[in-house]
């Protein structure tokens, strides 16, 4: 994950997943708002399990990018079988991903045996995968410039771990699903970031230079006036994406509450019309077989309905 590739190709994947959330979500709470309730992953039409297969094929090929196609010799170990100290990142970033596999792995099965706290279940390991991902990002290896973009990355990691957990006990509540797809996918936003900030020479702040260091490309900074500087560069482009998130958030709820409101209100309006029709059927049917007389104005028409 040390690398471009490694940071911007996980982002993009919790790009997807967040704004795939952050769609089925509001959709979900605009149509029936009164019966709103979470759901851990959604299913797809075509294929069902679309995103869960999504997550798994995502962490095998990161897996397998972390521990066999980025290491020298395309290994993890060393020639004595002990794992070296450049190693250790690639190893750090494997079990996140393993233990999201492990969740979509499990979600499957819980959904084919729909047991009864299959919700529950699904969203526990949900939770672990997230408290997962916060412990080794709490205690990284990062060095560098590079450790301000992690402990920004901590916050977003952090916000939909509590609302995953908090989702177990409030399955009806939007606002806390509504925050977790925003924080996932700032996630993927915020890693796309480091991706281009961090392994860019022309984006690298003033006074501040590449190295490498372990196997790994670190930006260090001439002294601490330049690391201070640059510190502060990477809290405003976090201020900066905090706002477009927020307004790319709302204006997406505003415009599918406009599309998908409209279309609750026409079906609403055509059942109505379709129960009328039906009414005036069923009153012919019976005006003919003489079960009730033609009445003499529009007024007994009313009163007879």
């Amino acid at each position: 994950m040390g690398s471009f590739v490694g940071h911007v190709a996980p982002g993009f994947c919790f790009l997807v997943i967040g704004f795939w959330h952050l769609f089925n979500h509001i959709k979900r709470h605009v149509q029936n708002p009164k019966t709103y309730h979470s759901l851990p992953w959604f299913p797809s039409t075509k294929i069902r399990y679309i995103e869960l297969y999504f997550i798994i094929l995502g962490c095998s090929m990161f897996i397998a990018e972390e521990l066999f196609v980025g290491p020298h010799r395309h290994q993890p170990f060393d020639t004595d079988g002990r794992i070296p100290s450049n190693h250790l990142q690639n190893f750090e970033h494997s079990l996140i991903a393993l233990t999201l596999l492990v969740y979509a792995g499990f979600a499957i099965l819980l959904d084919m045996f729909v047991p009864i706290a299959q919700y529950e279940l699904s969203q526990l390991l949900l939770g672990i995968g997230f408290g997962q991902e916060l412990f080794i990002f709490h205690l990284h290896s990062s060095m560098g410039v590079e450790i301000q973009y992690h402990m920004l990355l901590q916050l977003l990691i952090l916000i939909y771990f509590i609302t995953t957990l908090m989702g177990i006990g409030f399955q009806k509540s939007f606002v806390i699903s509504f925050i977790r797809s925003i924080s996932i996918f700032f996630k993927g936003l915020w890693l796309i970031v480091m991706g281009f900030m961090l392994w860019t020479r022309s984006l690298i702040p003033k006074g501040c230079f590449m190295n490498l260091e372990k196997g790994h490309h670190v930006v260090w900074c001439h002294g601490e006036e330049a690391l201070h500087r640059a510190k502060s560069l990477v809290n405003i482009e976090f201020s900066w994406f905090l706002i477009c998130v927020t307004i790319f958030a709302i204006s997406l709820y505003l415009v599918m509450y406009d599309i998908f409101e409209e279309k609750v209100k026409y079906q609403t309006l055509t059942k109505y019309h379709q129960a009328q029709v039906q009414e005036l059927e069923d009153m012919e049917a019976k005006r003919k077989l003489g079960k009730i007389t033609e009445p003499d104005s529009f007024s007994e028409l009313d009163m007879e309905r």
